[in-house]
């Protein structure tokens, strides 16, 4: 059995994938995609770290699975190529992991992750300012976990971190909040707890101050399905279009669109315009693939995905969501 084929039986659990709506989905064409030539780019890969760093003012990345290996280095995109980071210390290569910017310490926290043969519960902050990676230790870490999402808290900024997935577990997947303290994983106790699920999308939805959250592998459990987030509680919403249950999933919020906006699937762009899911039918897009990243950065105004696995291998394209 090859590396590839070890790495997915542990990633992606035996689900059985629904892609059930409520209503027929409201089609709109406003927006489109572009593939960009930046001098430089990263190896091919999916299922890396990937989020905007308002302190370098950069989007960063970090590991994921290539072709044949896991990696752990570190590229950063200012809008119009991609650089290497020649960081110290850089964490373990692993793939299967998220980032958050933490907004009181100005770091990226990147928790978990797995390495091709182990779940891991390790916690890394990456400091722009110094481009440089530290691992924080502590005492009692959170479960070991790979797919888990994070994202920045609405309210205190605070690198908030929901889901996971270890295949060693009784019950695989989690439906546990915690909250980045600076030094350590808080558990949270919120009032209504979501499906458990991993690999889902999670985001902030600024206009509305929150983060809407749905997709993404519970197991047996159906994850098709919309929460949201107010930096105190989870609470489940109804809309009339729900979006398709997307493992793996590129996401982000895209000012342009003033709405979240996810690609996965078969090459199915949706928003969220903060009531339902909106299916966005482009004149161009990326072909389907799993795995792949999105991030806004605004000091360029742009929407990016990059990477993502199609049969033949991972890919280590960058594309521009543009027209709106």
């Amino acid at each position: 059995m090859g590396f590839r084929s070890q790495v997915t039986r542990h990633l992606l659990p035996a689900v059985a994938v629904f892609a059930f709506a409520t209503a027929q989905p409201v089609l709109i064409h406003a927006a489109n995609w572009k593939q960009l030539s930046p001098p430089n780019s990263p190896s091919a890969r999916s299922l890396c770290a990937m989020t905007y760093d308002p302190v370098s003012k950069k989007v960063i990345v970090f590991g994921g699975l290539g072709a044949n290996t896991n990696l752990n280095d570190t590229w950063a995109f200012d809008g119009t190529t991609w650089t290497q980071i020649n960081t110290t210390g850089a964490p373990p290569a692993r793939n299967g992991v998220t980032m958050a910017y933490d907004r009181p310490t100005k770091k990226l926290v990147m928790f978990g992750g797995f390495n091709g043969f182990t779940y891991l519960s390790d916690t890394w902050v990456f400091d722009g300012a110094t481009s440089t990676w530290t691992q924080v230790n502590m005492p009692t870490p959170p479960p070991k976990a790979t797919g888990a999402m994070l994202f920045s808290d609405p309210v205190t900024g605070r690198a908030i971190m929901f889901g996971g997935y270890d295949a060693s577990k009784p019950v695989p997947v989690y439906s546990v909040t915690y909250q980045w303290t600076g030094t350590s994983w808080k558990k949270l106790h919120p009032a209504t707890i979501p499906i458990p699920r991993a690999w889902g999308i999670a985001t902030q939805n600024p206009p509305q101050h929150n983060v809407v959250m749905t997709g993404g592998s519970g197991d047996t459990i159906r994850t098709d399905n919309t929460w949201l987030w107010d930096g105190t509680n989870w609470t489940q919403v109804f809309p009339a279009t729900q979006v398709e249950q997307l493992i793996d999933a590129g996401y982000v919020y895209d000012p342009a669109a003033k709405a979240v906006t996810v690609f996965g699937g078969v090459a199915e762009t949706w928003e969220w315009n903060g009531t339902t899911w909106v299916q966005v039918v482009p004149a161009n897009s990326p072909s389907a693939r799993d795995g792949a990243e999105m991030a806004t950065d605004p000091t360029s105004r742009q929407t990016i995905l990059f990477g993502g696995a199609v049969a033949s291998g991972p890919l280590n394209e960058t594309w521009q969501l543009v027209g709106k």
